[in-house]
Order: structure tokens, then C-alpha cells, then sequence
């Protein structure tokens, strides 16, 4: 694969999104080392591309050793009651206001297509009993509840930072 040009133009030559594949290497190293699911599954997908996201709309570049240095950023952004939805949006509709949105914002706007568009059937926190939940009870017996894979991606992602 050729990197991509910084001119925009490619000269008829495949053009790769580097910012987003590097993202995205990021967001797998990190939900790989949580060891939180196989990443077989439609919840590691889920947690990658929350995580990608938000490494890819956060300011700054990553690389080597920032992104150790990174990690309290991306933690405060995926944390619980902060508008991280709303976050991504503004950031991806300032990008494609850019001069040349180019193949990186292409892939970021198909992951987030995939987050708001699928859903995945989930525990439904909001029925857990005050007491917790019981542990005679089998797994089948939990409430649940479709969800967009964002809000369950995200959480995801969030405890994967945590534990790396």
C-alpha cells in the first residue's frame, strides 16, 4: 500500500487512511490486552469502533510512546455521563467542513454509521434491582434490551483503557 499523498490528489493511485487504520490499530491493542471479549464477537466491534473514534476525533497526534501519554484524554472522553454522542458529531461535521475530508473521515463516518445503526441485545441496567442482581438466577432470567452499539461500545472501551 502507497501512504497517502498530503496533496490530496493521489494521481490515480490508492489512497489509504492512515490516521484511521492507526486509530483503529489502537482502539484493537487496547481492547485485545482488556481481554473483555473475544474480538470475534459483535461487542469487541462495538468497543473498537467507540474506541477509534474517539482516538481519531481527539486533538493532537498519536504515536509511540503519546499514546501511553493519551490515555487520561481518551478516558475522560469515554467516561459515564459525558456527551460523548453528541462530542462525535461536532467533531466528524467540523472535519467534513475541512478542505479535503479525504479517505480518513470516510472510515470514521462508516463506523459511526455502524454504532448508531446496529443494535445489540444487552443487559438492561436500568431494570437491575437495588440490591443487585441474584446469583441463583440463571443468565436467562436477566432483563434485557436492545441497544445502539455505541452505548454499549463505549462503556467497553472505556474499561478497556483502564485496564491497560
Amino acid at each position: 500500500m502507497r501512504p497517502e499523498g498530503s496533496s490530496g490528489t493521489s494521481g490515480g493511485e490508492l489512497v489509504v487512511p492512515m490516521a484511521w487504520m492507526y486509530a483503529e490499530y489502537i482502539a484493537d491493542e487496547l481492547l485485545r490486552t482488556g481481554d473483555l471479549m473475544p474480538p470475534t464477537t459483535l461487542e469487541f466491534r462495538a468497543g473498537r469502533n467507540a474506541l477509534a473514534l474517539t482516538i481519531f476525533l481527539s486533538d493532537g497526534a498519536v504515536g509511540g510512546a503519546r499514546v501511553v501519554a493519551r490515555l487520561d484524554e481518551w478516558s475522560s472522553l469515554t467516561a459515564a455521563g459525558r456527551p460523548w454522542r453528541r462530542w462525535v458529531c461536532s467533531r466528524l461535521r467540523r472535519l467534513a467542513g475541512g478542505p479535503d475530508p479525504g479517505p480518513d473521515l470516510e472510515m470514521a463516518r462508516a463506523a459511526w454509521r455502524w454504532l448508531e445503526e446496529t443494535e445489540l441485545l444487552a443487559t438492561d441496567l436500568d431494570a437491575v434491582v437495588p440490591g443487585g442482581v441474584d446469583p441463583h438466577a440463571d443468565e436467562e432470567d436477566e432483563p434485557r434490551v436492545w441497544t445502539p452499539a455505541w452505548e454499549l461500545g463505549l462503556p467497553l472501551g472505556h474499561l478497556a483503557i483502564h485496564l491497560f
